[in-house]
């Protein structure tokens, strides 16, 4: 029954939005996985995705799959390089992992229009400049 099954909550684990570069004429982004954790993840599975509305006529992006064996306590994965053109979409990113024989899961979804600089924070571990999500 699925009351039985473990709740298998995700703490301490992120996904952000950093600011790599920037100059007169572009901004570069890149989207990371943060494991806050003193446990590595293993298995970890990511897909992402981007879908709303721009102009008044629905957009969807294409879907990615990202997996990394393990991804280390206190550290960080590079996901992918995000485009600032789908800031105003929902940026979807759908994380699988397993801590020893327990599987958890969680989806993190950046609104269209949170990644401004009213939102930027110093991000842990990788110690730019984003937003993130926990």
């Amino acid at each position: 029954m699925i009351k039985d099954l473990p709740a298998n909550i995700v703490k301490d684990i992120a996904v952000a939005v950093a600011l790599e570069s920037e100059n007169i004429e572009s901004k570069t982004w890149y989207v990371y996985l943060i494991n806050l954790k003193k446990v590595p993840l293993e298995n970890v599975l990511i897909t992402s995705k981007g879908y709303g509305e721009k102009d008044g006529e629905p957009v969807k992006t294409s879907t990615l799959r990202h997996a990394f064996p393990l991804v280390e306590p206190n550290s960080f994965k590079l996901i992918e390089p995000i485009d600032e053109q789908t800031f105003g979409l929902n940026n979807e990113y759908w994380l699988s992992y397993y801590i020893g024989r327990e599987i958890f899961d969680k989806k993190f979804i950046f609104l269209p229009e949170s990644i401004v600089d009213d939102n930027f924070i110093k991000l842990p571990v990788i110690n730019k400049p984003g937003v993130m999500i926990r």
